[in-house]
């Protein structure tokens, strides 16, 4: 309910990367400052940018959608939800009298180079609308007295619900968002000191202001970031919105964005590193700082202290960032290499009151906590010792500048160092892996599979091209497994499909992975500029172009990649994936790739996985819990509502933190005894690009090694939570997967023992 949070799945040549616009959401997403050198008053005509941008989609778009009124409707509703998704704003009276006025022509509009006249006139009633929204809230929280004893709820999503019919139904409607909002604070308060009590802790919100004073300070930071939106900040949202009406993947990136953009697919970036978030009272607070980084070097600056002000060039002039969005921040902190940012701090250490100025060195940081990484994991499994490697893949990370780093070259030096271990098996781990560059997962295939098809382009006029992996002979032979979630997106699933369909590779996961199976291009919209137009801030259209197939010719859009094995996951209650977005392309099947010959699937002996996984599953207290999560979270989902009703809230919460206990205590006793197991028959090695060469690789020691790259700062509510860690630091689906994988391993040793699979080269 706090407004305008964009969130775009942005995915180019196979990357998903989540795009964020909003005061607090956004500030993890966008705080370890880049680098980009901006005039800060930007003379780009973006009437301009939107007439280039709808020539571009119409020549470039792969489902070369009409420009006409249908086209004009989508877009405003999409705007209109990028500005409002909770309905909570506009009225039913504000989106007629939109619709009627803009409803069929804003595809005449952008082509006249005239799109910023709607863009801005609905972002000024929206601004209005928030501001009157604020003052009401502002005014119940001072005034009204709930008694939270009424039998009323609220949505708990409002996606789908109507708008507002009038002014007085919009306050009728807001009455209800802050008591509930009201509630939902005393009640987490509650919880808080009711914890800290039993663990005999302070409570860390006792200082806190009031509940009421906290929700208000909310509403006043959305607000200011509203009312401080300037036309670019305008165009990127109604930019957006016209290219999201094409696919939910085509994309409008303002310059800020791209530079992110950049940032990420590169896995490094020039700036303090240091990691941001915006607090509810303005300021904005040190949550990460990089080991080795500037601001790490420098010394000074530390976790929780809280930046107020930031003269850019460190001439003197220090700007008040005080309720400033986090993008804003972001921009002024980070610029060229080797020149310096003077920061206005409130020490986290400090006395009230207290100021402290810190003047830091920009240079560049890597992000290797985001790089490709491995163990060796020594096992005992059945009557025998098993070797395992575990490659853990966060994205297909490549310079688009220089090619370096590459995640093609990090996987083949951590390969070659597996094969050097002598790994009886290996699990590639795609969890959470958004996608990235295809030149690199093609290459990655080749890894496994040597030469062949890996994966079938189809352009907007029909042609179909197979891209292959270029590798005579695989760099890894053995046994090999991949976990997939719902968020392996892209990428991922191109080199998940790849491998299943070469019968190469058992996968295992969640249900299906994302269901992206199109491919974006960046372009640079300054370009089709005329001669004497300023392109300075004009920004980047990606836009879909291709749509990729599976070897076998099925395209991942919408289905995804179907695991040969599935594990209960909460992700099967919620509505995740390509299917879930709004205007995705169809799923549809083309013709098998040339040249494609897969292995046979019987030497998977997935019949035998699954038969022994099923029955580990069954037994699993872990994975039962997540059934009955799952259920459960169906319920809440399907009833949509929040009780207004303190007495039948605390019941709910009780019955939650029961069950939570519950859980912990039973958590605890078994988890001490798999411990206790686990230090008998298991051993885990860390395999990083930085120790390559070593002698012997070193054991794991996830504590030290989960702040060896960054240092992050704990909530101040974190330490409260007694909820027992997994053993080992394997979560069950991890835990699962190597007994999987081990499993693969024996049967493929029988097979080879009496003949049936040829022995190992």
């Amino acid at each position: 309910m706090w407004g305008t949070i964009k969130i775009f799945p942005n995915l180019v040549n196979g990357t998903m990367n989540m795009v964020r616009n909003s005061s607090t959401l956004a500030a993890l997403a966008a705080a370890l400052i880049g680098t980009v050198s901006l005039p800060i008053h930007a003379k780009t005509d973006f009437n301009v940018v939107g007439r280039e941008m709808a020539g571009m989609l119409q020549n470039s778009h792969y489902a070369r959608i009409q420009f006409n009124a249908d086209l004009s409707n989508k877009i405003l509703t999409d705007y209109l939800a990028d500005l409002d998704s909770a309905r909570l704003y506009f009225t039913q009276q504000d989106v007629d009298a939109f619709e009627k006025k803009y409803g069929r022509r804003l595809h005449e509009l952008l082509i006249k180079g005239r799109c910023m006249e709607p863009a801005n006139e609905i972002y000024k009633v929206f601004s209005q609308r928030v501001g009157e929204r604020v003052d009401y809230a502002k005014k119940l929280l001072k005034t009204a007295e709930f008694s939270f004893d009424s039998t009323k709820s609220v949505m708990r999503t409002r996606k789908d619900a109507d708008w507002p019919s009038s002014q007085q139904a919009a306050e009728e409607l807001w009455k209800i968002q802050i008591e509930e909002a009201l509630l939902s604070e005393i009640l987490r308060r509650d919880a808080v000191k009711r914890l800290a009590e039993e663990q005999g802790k302070k409570d860390p919100l006792a200082d806190d202001k009031s509940p009421q004073e906290k929700i208000a300070q909310r509403y006043d930071r959305f607000l200011r970031s509203i009312g401080e939106a300037d036309e670019e900040d305008v165009a990127n949202y109604f930019l957006s919105a016209v290219a999201a009406a094409h696919d939910p993947h085509t994309d409008y990136m303002s310059t800020r964005e791209m530079e992110r953009f950049r940032s990420g697919m590169s896995n490094s970036l020039v700036g303090i590193g240091a990691l941001l978030q915006a607090e509810d009272d303005g300021a904005t607070k040190i949550m990460g700082i990089v080991v080795g980084g500037p601001a790490d070097k420098q010394g000074e600056l530390k976790l929780n202290d809280r930046i107020v002000g930031v003269d850019s060039l460190n001439k003197g002039d220090v700007v008040d960032i005080m309720y400033m969005k986090i993008d804003h921040v972001v921009e002024m902190i980070r610029g060229k290499v080797d020149t310096e940012v003077r920061l206005k701090v409130e020490p986290s250490d400090g006395a009230p009151g207290e100021v402290r100025f810190i003047t830091i060195k920009r240079g560049r940081v890597e992000l290797k906590d985001e790089l490709a990484s491995a163990e060796v994991i020594e096992m005992k499994h059945g009557a025998g010792q098993r070797r395992i490697g575990w490659l853990q893949l966060p994205s297909f990370y490549m310079d688009f500048d220089d090619g370096d780093p590459s995640v093609s070259a990090d996987v083949q030096k951590l390969l070659n160092r597996l094969n050097q271990e002598k790994i009886d098996g290996l699990v590639l781990d795609l969890r959470r892996n958004g996608g990235g560059s295809l030149e690199e997962v093609r290459r990655i295939t080749g890894f496994f599979v040597g030469r062949g098809p890996v994966v079938q382009i189809k352009d907007t006029i029909g042609r179909i091209e197979s891209k292959e992996a270029l590798f005579r002979e695989p760099v890894y032979k053995g046994p090999l497994m991949v976990v997939t979630d719902k968020s392996s997106a892209s990428a991922s699933e191109i080199l998940a499909g790849a491998l299943q369909d070469y019968n190469r590779a058992v996968i295992v996961g969640d249900s299906s992975t994302f269901g992206k199976g199109t491919v974006q291009q960046p372009m640079e919209i300054g370009r089709y500029f005329r001669f004497f137009e300023d392109n300075t801030r004009a920004g980047y259209l990606k836009t879909t172009i291709q749509k990729f197939y599976r070897v076998s010719g099925s395209s991942t859009q919408k289905l995804g990649v179907e695991p040969d094995i599935v594990l209960p996951s909460v992700t099967d209650a919620l509505e995740i994936g390509e299917a879930y977005l709004d205007h995705p392309l169809d799923h549809d099947l083309i013709r098998e790739a040339p040249n494609f010959k897969p292995r046979n699937r019987d030497d998977l002996f997935i019949p035998i996985l699954k038969e022994r996984n099923e029955a580990r599953v069954k037994k699993a207290k872990d994975f039962q819990y997540v059934v009955e999560d799952v259920a459960r979270t169906k319920q809440r989902i399907a009833a949509n509502a929040v009780s207004l009703n303190r007495a039948k809230r605390e019941a709910e919460l009780s019955d939650s933190e029961k069950r939570r206990k519950d859980r912990n205590v039973e958590r605890r006793e078994r988890f001490a005894q798999m411990e206790a197991a686990d230090r008998q028959h298991l051993k885990f090695y860390r395999l990083t690009l930085d120790n390559l060469k070593v002698d012997s690789l070193p054991e794991v020691d996830r504590e030290k090694d989960a702040q060896a790259f960054m240092r992050r700062a704990k909530d101040k509510e974190d330490a409260l939570d007694d909820t027992p860690l997994w053993p080992s630091g394997l979560d069950p689906v991890k835990r699962e997967s190597l007994s999987i994988v081990a499993d693969l391993v024996e049967q493929i040793d029988k097979a080879t023992t009496v003949g049936i699979l040829p022995a190992a080269e």
